[in-house]
């Protein structure tokens, strides 16, 4: 039950990432929808084997997360969570790739694990991208900008309910944990008898909880539409911001930035 409530005030965590008054949360949601988009489709173009091209694309999360004042530990602890799914995919590519792509201090190192490493490496930058997109813009705003550039209103709709009554879900999956653990003197442990009852109850309580708010929607106009009272407008910032990534991420993708860095330094770039 701890663990459960843990979740669910980190939920809220985010949520009050999101109304921080801070530049990143300032940025238009249709702006940051589309460098989001950008970023994600710029680092999957890398090909399979690219470690170093994709080692300045780094920035991005690191400068947009001290922007919108996310913290960076949180980042990670999301980042370590999810990060066995990328392993699980490329988990098998050093056995299937076995050609040795370079030498390092005598030992071939086979692009199966280049590979692997490349695919863990897109998954982090996108991934800690996503979340710091995610906890710097409210899913309203969200919701608004993706209807704004031509998403369906079913969709939006959609979106929205699952936001708004998740919270409703847990605080009502946290009621009923709370009545057993109070019933069995705090017994964490839960048969699967136990736990299917407690979903078949829940799920009828979520039942009749929809039906009561569809009711009350209707009873108040509600048009399958969600009207937002907060208007969304492009700035002068927004179209700073927009112009900066775009171009630096255009600059990353034709550029080996990462290479000419190490001849700027070790001085062979002056040559």
């Amino acid at each position: 039950m701890i663990s459960f409530e843990k979740e669910y005030f980190n939920l809220g965590f985010i949520d009050k990432l999101a109304y921080k008054d801070c530049f990143m949360q300032s940025i238009d949601p249709r702006v940051k929808i589309i460098t989001t988009a950008a970023f994600t489709i710029v680092v999957v173009s890398y090909s399979k084997y690219e470690l170093t091209g994709l080692m300045p694309f780094f920035l991005f999360p690191m400068v947009c997360s001290s922007l919108g004042d996310v913290p960076l530990k949180y980042v990670l602890k999301k980042l370590l969570f999810f990060s066995v799914f990328p392993l699980l995919i490329g988990i098998f590519n050093p056995l299937i790739d076995t050609k040795p792509v370079f030498f390092f201090m005598n030992t071939s190192v086979s692009g199966g694990w280049i590979s692997l490493i490349s695919i863990f490496l897109k998954f982090q930058l996108t991934f800690s991208f996503a979340v710091i997109f995610i906890a710097t813009t409210p899913l309203p705003q969200v919701c608004a900008g993706l209807k704004r550039l031509g998403v369906p209103d079913i969709f939006t709709s959609q979106l929205m309910f699952l936001y708004r009554y998740i919270f409703v879900l847990a605080e009502e999956t946290m009621r009923m944990l709370r009545a057993r653990g109070l019933r069995t003197f705090g017994e964490v442990n839960m048969s699967m008898k136990d736990f299917i009852n407690l979903a078949g109850l829940l799920f009828i309580k979520t039942c009749e909880r929809a039906e009561r708010i569809y009711r009350a929607m209707l009873s108040r106009g509600f048009s399958n539409t969600i009207h937002s009272i907060k208007d969304i407008s492009i700035k002068h910032t927004d179209l700073l911001y927009l112009a900066i990534t775009t171009g630096l991420l255009i600059f990353f993708r034709l550029y080996d930035v990462a290479a000419l860095s190490g001849r700027a330094i070790t001085g062979g770039f002056l040559r």
